[in-house]
């Protein structure tokens, strides 16, 4: 498949992000991303070295803050949403039928207000996936109780604009509360409950207008910020650890380069959670190093101290990440793992106590 594609998702906010790329020439589009995830879909942008063109958005958002000023500010993209929506920090104001390339594929923009006046939903080009925003949710509809939103016009949004769909196109919602991750044109025509089947565009009206649902928790706080992007107060861009040059994995763990550890060994504690016959071993260990086996780690962290930074290491980095989320858990807030381990250590050449040349 020429396409990367990789649906995302924030547990506070049950909010999915997609990543579409192209594996040719490596642009990528980020359709919906959440400011505290900023850090994770970087990572993931870096690891497959993309280039990030455009973030999108299906609408101003009313239960998260939009990542995309942060990451405007990290990778230059440029920020696309509809004309409609009444932001005023878009660099890309999108309107029906617009398309926005990356590589040589496109989304077309198609307009499907009604949860909000400036919802819009995106078609890929060969229609064989579109993403609704909160127009149209997984056997649901978003709500049409304020943001200028309308039941009348999201019924006839959908109708029109999604259910012209082929009926094997899938739909990738904006949020889903039960786990589920996509559905299809034809499924959703045959069994929304709200739109689906033979219910009318007064059937609908009516189901919408008893909804009473309580207004979304973040609602004065995420609209008046995503109204601007997503940009902090005070211009903050995101912001790494400054004790050492970290990056942080799509896993999500804190890593540290091998030179920088081997010119600043003095300035961190240097943990090896191998067992001891490795630690001995040909691999030999780091000058300084602590051994703390990882199976022991959570009973002995007493023995560490919070004061200075830890730098987890074992044989190929595998149990030094994990160790870097129990210490993580245990209160220590400067931690990364030596990614590669001592078998990367020993290949670039760095000095090691022991072992084998």
């Amino acid at each position: 498949m020429a396409l990367i594609f990789r649906q995302l998702f924030d547990p506070v906010s049950s909010t999915y992000t997609y990543l579409l790329a192209s594996r040719k020439s490596k642009e990528a589009i980020l359709i919906d991303p959440v400011f505290e995830q900023v850090r994770r879909d970087a990572a993931l942008i870096e690891e497959l070295g993309l280039k990030l063109t455009h973030t999108v958005e299906t609408h101003v958002h009313a239960d998260h803050i939009t990542g995309a000023w942060l990451l405007k500010q990290r990778f230059g993209s440029q920020i696309a949403l509809s004309a409609d929506a009444g932001a005023e920090c878009a660099d890309v104001l999108l309107k029906q039928g617009d398309k926005l390339r990356f590589g040589e594929h496109y989304v077309e923009a198609r307009a499907t207000p009604g949860h909000t006046a400036g919802c819009m939903s995106f078609v890929l080009d060969d229609e064989s996936m579109a993403f609704s925003g909160d127009a149209l949710l997984i056997r649901g509809s978003g709500r049409t109780d304020f943001q200028q939103g309308s039941a009348p016009g999201l019924y006839r949004s959908v109708h029109l604009q999604l259910f012209t769909l082929p009926d094997d196109c899938l739909l990738y919602p904006g949020h889903d509360y039960r786990g589920l991750t996509v559905t299809s044109v034809g499924e959703e025509k045959r069994f929304n409950p709200r739109l689906g089947g033979a219910l009318s565009e007064n059937d609908f009206v009516g189901y919408m207008k008893n909804l009473k649902l309580a207004h979304p928790k973040k609602l004065d706080i995420a609209v008046p910020a995503n109204l601007k992007c997503g940009r902090p107060e005070g211009d903050q861009p995101m912001t790494d650890p400054t004790w050492a040059p970290l990056h942080m994995s799509f896993a999500g763990i804190w890593e540290i380069p091998p030179h920088w550890v081997e010119e600043n060994t003095d300035a961190v504690q240097v943990l090896d959670v191998r067992e001891p016959d490795e630690f001995t071993g040909p691999l030999g260990h780091i000058r300084g190093a602590k051994l703390i086996p990882l199976g022991e780690l959570s009973g002995r962290l007493a023995e560490l101290s919070k004061d200075k930074p830890i730098v987890a290491v074992c044989r190929a980095g595998g149990r030094s990440a994990q160790a870097t989320v129990i210490l993580t858990q245990g209160g220590f807030d400067k931690v990364a793992n030596l990614p590669g381990g001592m078998l990367r250590w020993r290949a670039e050449g760095h000095t090691a106590e022991g072992g084998k040349s």
